[in-house]
Order: structure tokens, then sequence, then C-alpha cells
């Protein structure tokens, strides 16, 4: 195996998440990394169209590893559509510094994906890319996308030399595609852990409830995410009505279409003084939003992974998830931390509500077994998943 391998990622733009995790890699004794952004959207101020509003992350998200800008040659020069992302210089990069491996996060519908996977190709680089989804439906529901996916995507998965995945989910998509095992590596879905507990620890929970609203001993259920119709925020509001937890408090942390159809809704079921509404919040300020809640409620009918799971796990809140969302399967474990409900299935989550809601001790319990799963889920496991590909990838060359 080799000592150290020089490895280059080509990313679509910043992202609060994998920051972190290419400081963490930039420091192991086993890595050379670069990383190479088709865009700076994130780093700055730009329009996201879900959340409806101008974001930038207020936390670092180029500091402490080695980081270029390709520039992007589209004229739509946005993150969406396959001509939203057109990066020529990737070629030239790939071509001329002798990386080991060349790991592409952008996703596969855009023009850069091509360009670089073509590149690595020809110049007898390993690359490794995957998805993050762990089903092959798509998120407007249209069948002849899933029908597509399953003809096209074991060709396409079959072009990378190893097929990295976020969830256990995701990995038995790719069997089930026929991607061999041998091909395959979970790199688990992680945020800063270290960064989530300092966070925690700092916050002064009465204090934000107080700015909220919120009395200090009630039990608090939160929605945490974009207000999209695929995150089925009003399924949570009718369930929390249905679920009747006397001075139960429901909060909306997130920005997005349906927050005028919400706040509406939650008027006319009686609840407006115990729904909250606070709008977008960045990076910075969600630790005091977890900390001050007792348990997340992701409904989902579509959420390739849910990372706000593991943010809220990591400030003690059990989670409760849809069975959509990739990260059920390896982060929420039933009756313990949280628990995992049918997609739309509102009945079934007032029950959950109203079991969890209504037992302040029972909730504590499982906020605690949140933190102490995610000791395991954390940069630390997917650096881990990315070496093993990466020496999985040097012996099929060896081959």
């Amino acid at each position: 195996m080799a000592d150290k391998f020089r490895v280059l990622f080509v990313c679509s733009h910043p992202v609060q998440y994998q920051s972190p995790i290419f400081r963490e890699m930039a420091k192991h004794p086993r890595l050379d990394i670069q990383v190479a952004y088709c865009s700076l959207q994130g780093a700055e101020p730009a329009l996201d169209p879900d959340f409806g509003i101008e974001v930038s992350w207020d936390v670092p998200v180029l500091e402490g590893y080695s980081w270029i800008n390709i520039p992007n040659k589209s004229r739509l020069r946005n993150l969406q559509g396959f001509f939203g992302l057109v990066n020529p210089g990737l070629w030239k990069l790939i071509s001329s510094v002798n990386y080991d491996a060349v790991v592409v996060l952008t996703g596969y519908v855009c023009v850069s994906f091509w360009i670089a996977l073509l590149a690595a190709k020809l110049h007898g680089r390993a690359i490794l890319f995957g998805t993050d989804a762990h089903a092959l439906a798509a998120r407007d529901g249209k069948g002849w996308k899933s029908s597509f996916k399953r003809l096209a995507w074991p060709r396409l998965f079959g072009l990378a030399d190893v097929v990295i995945v976020p969830s256990t989910r995701g990995v038995e998509m790719m069997q089930s595609l026929g991607i061999p095992d041998e091909r395959l590596a979970l790199t688990p879905y992680a945020v800063d852990n270290a960064w989530w507990n300092m966070q925690a620890e700092a916050i002064d929970r009465a204090a934000v409830r107080r700015s909220w609203g919120v009395p200090q001993d009630v039990p608090v259920a939160l929605f945490c995410a974009k207000l999209q119709p695929w995150k089925r925020p009003l399924d949570l509001l009718h369930a929390f009505a249905s679920a009747g937890v006397a001075e139960s408090h429901l909060v909306y942390a997130g920005e997005g279409a349906m927050r005028s159809e919400l706040e509406v809704s939650a008027r006319d079921l009686g609840l407006a003084e115990r729904v909250h509404f606070l709008g977008f919040r960045n990076q910075s300020q969600l630790p005091a939003v977890y900390c001050a809640s007792d348990l997340l409620v992701l409904p989902s009918e579509y959420e390739p992974f849910g990372v706000v799971v593991n943010e809220a796990m990591l400030c003690g809140c059990a989670a409760v998830v849809s069975d959509r969302v990739g990260a059920g399967r390896d982060l929420v474990k039933a009756e313990e931390s949280g628990f995992i409900f049918p997609c739309g299935d509102r009945n079934a989550l007032a029950a959950i509500l109203r079991d969890t809601l209504s037992d302040p001790n029972r909730l504590h319990r499982m906020g605690a077994n949140a933190r102490r799963r995610m000791e395991t889920w954390s940069p630390t496991e997917n650096i881990q998943g990315l070496l093993g590909a990466l020496d999985q990838s040097e012996l099929l060359a060896a081959r």
C-alpha cells in the first residue's frame, strides 16, 4: 500500500460540512490533498433557490487546507443544471499533476464532472465518485427518472475505480445495481463532531428559549430544514396538533416557499402561541437551536442523508425521521436514540410525538444515547473510509 496518497478533490463549491473534513485530511500522514472548487458559492453570497434568500456560510470554509478555484466558463454560472458548471481548467490540472487519485464530488449532472472523469481516465489517475442517494426515486417523483437510473447507473458507476457512498443504505443500493463489493466504500457522511460538541457546551438553553418565548420546562419538537414540499413540514404540524401534548411547543428553523402556508395552518389549528418560526439560521446559530430543543423531527419524502440528524444528535437531541431519510439506518436506533416512521403517516408520527413529548425523562435519556451514537460517526470514520477506498483502488490497478 502507498505510504501517502496525493489526491485531488473536485467539488462544485465550498460546503460547511465538508471543509472541516478537508482540514483533518490535510493533517493526516497518509494524505496530500488538493481541493479544486468549480464555484465559490457558499464562501461568497449567492441566492439559494430553496431557501429563497441570499446565503453565505458564517463559519470558515476555505481555511486549513490547500484549495484552488477553477474558473467556471458557463454563461449560467450557477450550481443548477448540466451546463451550470463548465470548468475546462480541470483538464489541465488533472493532466499536469501526477495525482494518485481524483475524487469527484460534483455529482454527475454537470459538464465539469465529465471533464474530470475523462481527464482522469485518459491520464491514468484512479477515479473515485459516488452519490449520496440511497434510492432511485427522484425528488420530483417522476417515474421515468427511476427507470433511467436503473438502466444507466450500473454503467455510470462502473466507470469508477471505487464507488464512494456516505450511508449503509447507499451501499445496499449500489449492491442492488450490481456494483461489486470490492469497488464499494462507505465514507460516512460526517460533520465536525469536535466543533459541535464544543459549541453545545457553551449554549445557555434557558436564554435561547426566552428569546423564542418558550418556557424553560416544556418539551420542544424541532423542524430544521428548508420549508419545501419534499421536506413535508405540514406533516409535522398536523401530527403535532394530533398528539395533543399540553404545553409542548414546535419550532421551525428554516426558510422556504411553504412558510406562509405553515403560519396560516398553525393559526387555523389554534397553535399560533405554541408554534414558532425562526427563519433561516446560519451555521454558527444552529447549536443554540438544537440545544434549546428536545426532539428533532425530519419527515422528508426525499432525503439522501439528512446531516441535520448528525448535528442535532451531537447537541443531545433525539431524532424522529421518516423511512426516506438516509441517516436513519446508520444513526437512529428505535427506542434508544429516536424513531423511524413510514413517510407520510401522520398518525404514526403523532403517536411518537405523544409518547415522547409527554415523557421528559425519556427525552433526556434518548438525547444522551444520541450523543453517544455520534462518537463513532465522525470525520475519523470518513477519512478511514477514504483511505480504504484509495488502498482498494491501488490493489485493483495492480491486477
